[in-house]
C-alpha cells in the first residue's frame, strides 16, 4: 500500500499505521516545518517528503491507495477568529480535495477541529461524507475533540479510563516548575490567579483528563500541573514535559527528542491523537481481510 500524508508535521500517520499493524509501502510526506521533518526522518528515514502541498503534483505520484491529513485549523477554530475559508491556512483544505480527485485513493482520512456548522457542511460536501466526533479523552489522559471525516468503516474507541495521573513523571527537572513568585501566591483552586481564568493559567488535577494541547513553544500554554514528587518538595507547580506531551498524544516515549523543548512542545501540540488514527485505520485491516 502506498501513502501520501498531506501536512504530515511529524508523520503521526505512520506511528498510526505501525500501531495498527498496517504494512505499507511508500510513504510520501507534504510538510515545510523543518523540525517537524527533522523528526520524520529521524524515526521514518525512507519517508518521501514532498514539500509545499500547493505544489505536488499528482501525476507525477504512483498509485495511491491511502490519503490522510489534518489540514490547518486557525482558519476554524472555535478558540481562533473563525475566518472559515477566507483564511489562507484554511484554504489549503481544497489542496487536499484536489489531490483526493485526482488521486482516487481507495481510503482516505481527513482531521480537522470542531467548527461552524456551515464550515463542516463544505468540508463534508467535497468528501462527500459526514465527520465522526471523537474525542481523545477515549484513550488518552488528554480532553481533545476533533472531527474526522472519512471512508474506512471503524469502531469507535472504547475508553481507556486513563486520567492525568497516570502519565506523569514521577520525578521531574526543576526548570519545569513555575517561579518562587507564582508558587508562593497560588491559593489554591484549578486556577493560578482567580482573576485570569485560561487554558494558561488553568491547574489540571492528576485523578482528571487534561485539556487539549495547543502549540504553544513554552510549554506553559498548556497549563499546569501539581507534581506528586519533585526535585525541590517546596514547588509543586509546573507545566508537562515534553515526554509527558508525548504520552498525552499516545506518541511513542522519545519520538520527538531530536529537537529543541521549544520546537517539541510546538508539533505535539499541532499533532494527532495517534491511538485515535490507529483505531480508525484498523478499518482498513477489516476491509482487507473480507475482500
Amino acid at each position: 500500500m502506498k501513502v501520501l500524508s498531506c501536512f504530515d508535521g511529524m508523520s503521526c500517520g505512520q506511528i498510526a499505521l505501525n500501531k495498527a499493524s498496517i504494512d505499507y509501502g511508500a510513504y510520501y510526506a507534504s510538510e515545510l516545518d523543518k523540525y517537524a521533518i527533522q523528526v520524520t526522518q529521524a524515526n521514518y528515514p525512507n519517508t518521501v517528503q514532498l514539500g509545499d502541498i500547493r505544489s505536488v503534483d499528482p501525476l507525477a505520484l504512483p498509485k495511491i491507495d491511502l490519503l490522510i491529513g489534518g489540514s490547518p485549523c486557525q482558519g476554524f477554530s472555535f478558540a481562533g477568529k473563525q475566518l472559515n475559508f477566507e483564511d489562507p491556512r484554511s484554504k489549503l483544505f481544497f489542496d487536499f480535495v484536489r489531490l483526493k480527485e485526482t488521486l482516487k485513493p481507495k481510503y482516505f482520512l481527513l482531521e480537522n477541529v470542531r467548527m461552524s456548522k456551515e464550515s463542516q457542511d463544505i468540508i463534508s460536501k467535497h468528501l462527500d461524507c459526514e465527520p465522526v466526533a471523537i474525542n481523545s479523552a477515549l484513550v488518552s489522559a488528554q480532553s481533545r475533540h476533533r472531527l474526522y471525516w472519512t471512508n474506512i468503516p471503524f469502531t469507535m474507541p472504547k475508553d481507556k479510563g486513563i486520567v492525568l495521573g497516570d502519565i506523569l513523571e514521577n520525578e521531574v527537572h526543576s526548570k519545569y516548575f513555575a517561579g518562587k513568585k507564582l508558587q508562593d501566591n497560588y491559593a489554591g483552586g484549578n486556577q493560578l490567579n482567580p482573576k485570569y481564568k485560561s487554558q494558561a493559567n488553568t491547574i489540571h488535577c492528576s485523578k482528571e483528563k487534561f485539556g487539549t494541547l495547543c502549540a504553544g513553544t513554552h510549554g506553559y500554554a498548556n497549563g499546569h500541573v501539581i507534581n506528586p514528587v519533585s526535585f525541590n518538595p517546596t514547588n509543586k507547580i509546573r507545566k508537562l514535559t515534553p515526554l509527558e506531551c508525548e504520552r498525552l498524544q499516545t506518541v511513542p516515549e522519545g519520538y520527538t527528542n531530536h529537537v529543541s523543548n521549544t520546537q517539541r512542545y510546538k508539533m505535539l501540540g499541532n499533532g494527532w491523537t495517534v491511538d485515535v488514527i490507529a483505531t480508525i485505520l484498523e478499518g482498513i485491516n477489516k476491509c482487507n481481510s473480507s475482500d
